[in-house]
């Protein structure tokens, strides 16, 4: 996801709704999020849907790693060998 601009990239709910299809247009031109702001604060945050698979795919990954680090610590490893035994056992069934 590209960062975000703050001089171009935050939006009025009134805006908004007033210029919706041209900026959903340019979200997915620039694929940067738009954040919609209702009374002075930041209430919404609109993604290109690409970017929001991408973004949803990071995070699984980073827990994914989280997991694996803490099964590491947790001494939950086996060898090399170990490992691969155990799968050619299950592609076997």
């Amino acid at each position: 996801m590209r960062r975000i601009r703050l001089d171009e990239d935050i939006t009025p709910l009134s805006e908004f709704r007033a210029n919706a299809t041209a900026l959903i247009q340019k979200i997915r031109e620039t694929k940067r999020p738009l954040i919609i702001t209702q009374r002075g604060k930041g209430s919404a945050v609109i993604l290109d849907v690409s970017e929001y698979e991408a973004l949803l795919s990071k995070l699984e990954l980073l827990q994914e790693i989280a997991i694996a680090e803490k099964q590491i610590s947790e001494g939950k490893v086996y060898e090399h060998e170990d490992a691969k035994e155990r799968v050619l056992e299950r592609i076997r069934r």
